[in-house]
């Protein structure tokens, strides 16, 4: 109890000069902090193809050539079947296909690959990730999350913090609803076992940017655990204090099934297991299941697999191969 008290006066602590909002950060003023440093943004996308030409097209027309602050934009096609690729590239991104990212490795499957892989395509000092399903869609979310980490060279991760309503099939947003997933699994988890990263408003988001050299350094687990696995090893490696949180209003995209978020919340409990784990918090006979049994509508059992695969730190893969 000690502890967790402490650990939670903690997170106080780092929650008002750690948290900020897109409007504090002025894209003028950014690109004067900016400097010679470089950025790239990445979108790994996966049939987004009625959204992420419009996310392209205000990045380019606002951060590209109105103010100059983003050199990359990148997409990374993660085996689409529709027309996302090719509305990624005429709204003028840079489109690499998953598989041929490291082409050479084992291909691996889900958003965590995805966001490993256009790591690895992509070149600019600072990396911002953003979801390619998101609508109505602003410049300031690259804004915020860029500037704690051109203004102030001790913050080394920014994660973005925003409203998640859920859109129902009469087309109504159901404020403070969207977000389940983190709310009934990654949340409590937090909670319970890393409580200094409790001030993050949205652990699970996809909106997030950090210094190359830091991403390199920690692995990514290419399921959907991939976010919670990231703050957890940020933390160990890199500390509260480095990391930081930005308001960025209202995030509206598309929504999964409840199956299909169980599935995600299977892959997230593995994540957190993997990382007690390696923390030796936690002994065990033998490994998890990897299996979740689910019921349709009609009452039928699906046995799915949840297991998580994970890529290792790139700048060990990159290493190995210098030496090599």
């Amino acid at each position: 109890m000690e502890r967790d008290l402490r650990a939670l006066a903690r997170a106080r602590e780092w929650y008002g000069p750690h948290s900020s909002t897109a409007e504090d950060w002025s894209p003028d003023a950014l690109l004067r902090a900016k400097a010679t440093t470089t950025v790239s943004v990445v979108l790994p996308a996966r049939n987004e193809e009625n959204t992420v030409g419009d996310i392209i097209t205000v990045i380019r027309r606002e951060l590209v050539e109105r103010t100059p602050l983003v050199d990359e934009i990148l997409v990374v096609d993660s085996n689409c079947t529709d027309a996302t690729a090719a509305k990624a590239a005429a709204a003028g991104a840079r489109v690499v296909a998953q598989d041929a990212v490291l082409s050479h490795l084992p291909a691996l499957t889900g958003k965590g690959e995805a966001l490993w892989k256009g790591l690895a395509a992509s070149h600019g000092d600072i990396v911002v990730f953003v979801d390619s399903d998101l609508r109505d869609f602003g410049a300031h979310f690259v804004t915020g999350l860029l500037g704690p980490l051109l203004t102030d060279p001790r913050i080394h991760f920014v994660k973005g913090a925003y409203e998640r309503p859920l859109i129902g099939d009469d087309g109504v947003a159901r404020r403070g609803d969207g977000g389940r997933v983190t709310e009934l699994v990654a949340r409590p988890l937090i909670n319970l076992f890393w409580p200094e990263l409790a001030g993050f408003h949205q652990p699970l988001g996809g909106e997030y940017a950090a210094r190359r050299d830091v991403l390199a350094q920690v692995p990514f687990v290419t399921e959907y655990g991939v976010e919670f696995g990231m703050l957890v090893d940020l933390l160990d490696l890199v500390g509260l204090d480095a990391m930081a949180q930005v308001d960025l209003g209202t995030r509206t995209h598309s929504h999964q099934s409840t199956t299909a978020l169980g599935r995600m919340a299977g892959q997230i409990t593995l994540t957190a297991w993997s990382r007690l784990e390696r923390q030796g918090r936690v002994l065990s006979s033998e490994a998890p299941s990897r299996t979740l049994l689910q019921f349709g509508l009609d009452g039928r059992p699906d046995l799915v697999d949840v297991s998580v695969a994970e890529r290792p730190p790139l700048a060990s893969l990159l290493l190995e191969e210098d030496v090599a």
